[in-house]
């Protein structure tokens, strides 16, 4: 079991004592948290890693910035990390944990406010506690014709944590730091900064054009350490007139090459305005069964197993989706050059599918994923290659290797963004199992490894990796990280370690 307490590095009790009485002066007695059975719900993992390894010392919850502010200065006094969350939801890379022990996390879901929506420019501005299903009832609610593009766990999770990871959606709007315009946020000394034309007092174009005046410094803030971020500009889609989702499906593994040569040219050309998915079939399977009922013994399924199962679902051994957006007029020659360009292929196409998360529609239906094992275990893998077929099978005969060799399936949906791909691969495991807990972490170290071995570098990983994933970016990228880091937080009290920057 974790220590009741977990101090901060360097803080002596007596001190962390006083500090949490003037925090409680701050946002009041209720938000700040520092019993062990209030704790629970920021320790519980799901990636592979030891709890004792990433246990927060307490949490505070700001209701506003200034509360954020107030926060920072009694943290720079008495030299407390904390650990920025917006929802704690970011499932499959840590959740709420912190990245090293004693962090105090600052949760930020009490900030929860949708301050503005623009339906002429298609824009709003949000806080951190914001959630997709919030935002998504908002625009209903209100008969306001703008479609979001949100994650797999989209009902559960929020729009600025999200953009913050660069996490990515399936419609046109599909790269969500793309897609944002404008932050507010608070540096670790309190000062509070918007960037682009928010830095203008009374800017009426803060959400509307991304870089403002001199350096463009939003991305500065993603995957970082640098600064809190309190608000968020998001561009939203116009909902289109008419929509058609397409499946293609492909009859044998050569179909992973084909469809990644085949969906490029169409992406890149604007034919197909949203990322093409391929799933494996084992991927598929997770909707219909659980591994249990389908293999019982060691090792991975074998390939047999897994194609027969899914021919009796009328699965195909790789499946790719995309939708065409826009009025039937503008629909209708676009999905005569897609079907004759996957047709050409050898894919069989059904042109009337669907796929809610390509079409504004909120569900959990992805986290069929996780019955496929069950205990709960999960830790995403998206390393990044370029739209090639050849760099896709390349990818999934290292994924499928390596999982093999731990014993562990291959379930896989490659995207083809436009120009890069990313290899999206969940590892399954029962997280209760001290012996496949161990098992996944062994898996993921050598999945990782292997593919920046070979140029595949990861563009998000878990709290348990992050040293590790940054080293593979080389010492000049974690120096001049460094070197900001030290500028903009000198006691290095904001996330120490996030995405692999110290002070």
């Amino acid at each position: 079991m974790p220590p009741r307490t977990t101090l901060p590095a360097d803080v002596s009790s007596t001190s962390f004592a006083r500090a949490l009485g003037e925090l409680r002066g701050v946002v009041g007695a209720a938000y700040v948290l520092a019993e062990d059975e209030q704790l629970v719900p920021y320790r519980k993992l799901m990636i592979p890693a030891a709890e004792e390894d990433h246990q927060p010392s307490g949490a505070i919850l700001p209701a506003s910035v200034q509360h954020v502010q107030g926060v920072l200065s009694v943290c720079n006094r008495y030299k407390i990390p904390v650990w920025p969350i917006s929802t704690g939801r970011n499932l499959g890379y840590g959740s709420a944990a912190p990245a090293t022990s004693g962090q105090l996390i600052l949760d930020l879901k009490r900030m929860d406010r949708i301050l503005e929506v623009d339906p002429v420019l298609c824009t709003a501005l949000v806080e951190p506690g914001v959630t997709y299903q919030q935002l998504h009832d908002y625009l209903r609610d209100r008969n306001i014709a703008l479609w979001l593009d949100f994650p797999g766990d989209g009902p559960l999770v929020g729009p600025l944590g999200n953009t913050l990871e660069r996490g990515t959606g399936s419609t046109p709007y599909g790269d969500h730091f793309a897609e944002c315009c404008g932050m507010e946020v608070v540096l670790a000394d309190g000062r509070v900064l918007r960037t682009g034309m928010g830095s203008l007092p009374r800017s009426a174009s803060w959400q509307v054009f991304k870089y403002g005046y001199g350096p463009y410094l939003d991305g500065l803030f993603t995957q970082s350490n640098f600064a809190v971020v309190t608000k968020l500009g998001l561009w939203l889609m116009p909902a289109p007139v008419a929509y058609r989702t397409l499946l293609v499906q492909y009859p044998d593994d050569q179909g992973l090459a084909k469809g990644v040569e085949t969906a490029r040219p169409l992406r890149l050309s604007g034919t197909i305005r949203n990322p093409c998915r391929l799933s494996n079939a084992t991927w598929m399977l997770t909707a219909f069964m659980r591994r249990a009922e389908l293999y019982q013994g060691s090792g991975p399924v074998p390939d047999d197993v897994i194609l027969a199962a899914a021919r009796q679902h009328g699965i195909a051994p790789w499946s790719l989706t995309f939708t065409l957006y826009g009025t039937p007029e503008q629909i209708a020659p676009s999905l005569d050059i897609a079907t004759r360009a996957f047709e050409s292929s050898g894919a069989q196409i059904v042109t009337d599918y669907h796929d809610g998360s390509q079409a504004n529609e909120l569900n959990l239906s992805s986290f069929s994923l996780l019955n496929w094992v069950g205990g709960g275990g999960l830790v995403w893998l998206a390393p990044v290659s370029p739209a090639r077929g050849s760099d896709a099978v390349r990818q999934r005969d290292i994924a499928k290797s390596i999982l093999s060799m731990h014993g562990m399936d291959y379930l896989a949906a490659p995207t083809v963004y436009g120009r890069d791909l990313h290899h999206l691969t969940a590892v399954l495991f029962d997280h209760g199992d001290p012996q496949a807990l161990e098992r996944a972490r062994a898996c993921f170290r050598d999945l990782a490894t292997t593919f920046a071995d070979n140029g595949y570098g990861l563009h998000r990983v878990g709290v348990d990796f992050m040293d590790e994933v940054a080293r593979t970016y080389g010492e000049t990228r974690r120096d001049v990280n460094r070197a900001l880091k030290r500028a903009l937080d000198p006691n290095g009290i904001l996330a120490p370690g996030k995405s692999g920057i110290h002070r």
